[in-house]
């Protein structure tokens, strides 16, 4: 099985701080949908933990919960978050070693029946569906900056509209 074709490009972003970052998290969460799969890449620190935090939070508010907790998986490799009518799964792939390892902890039943935020998504391999989100964190202009490379179809292209209008660099 071969890896699918990389998603096409869609922007590329200035996050100028951490609450750019929390807001960029925000507007892709507005348009996120049952079924979704979000590669979350980037170095050690590029601040993928702090998207999907920023992700979850935005979903409970919108579903008129409070804050949440949520804890980096780096140790127990997915976090489930039930919000409204959605299940959020938070998946660390850092430490698997073969993309199969990623079955074992129920990653296709994410990607079927909820949200899957995918930290480290290069470890899926052929396994990260065609139609995911791509968005690579880079390290920007001072400590808390980050630069966003966003890639995906058609589906995410109309998603967004204008939405990312506000952050593009």
């Amino acid at each position: 099985m071969s890896a699918p074709p990389p998603p096409a490009a869609l922007a590329r972003l200035a996050l100028p701080d951490l609450d750019a970052t929390r807001a960029f998290a925000g507007a892709v969460a507005g348009v996120a949908r049952r079924g979704d799969a979000i590669g979350l890449a980037g170095a050690l620190g590029a601040g993928k933990t702090t998207f999907a935090r920023a992700f979850v939070n935005a979903r409970a508010a919108a579903a008129g919960g409070g804050p949440v907790e949520v804890p980096s998986p780096t140790f127990t490799l997915v976090q489930p978050y039930d919000i409204g009518d959605t299940v959020i799964h938070h998946f660390d792939l850092y430490r698997i070693e073969r993309p199969e390892d990623a079955l074992e902890l129920g990653i296709e039943d994410a990607f079927a029946d909820g949200i899957a935020l995918v930290e480290w998504p290069d470890r899926l391999g052929p396994l990260l569906p065609q139609g995911a989100l791509l968005v690579t964190l880079l390290q920007g202009a001072s400590a808390d900056a980050r630069d966003a490379e966003i890639a995906g179809g058609a589906v995410w292209r109309a998603r967004f509209g204008g939405t990312l209008d506000r952050f593009r660099a």
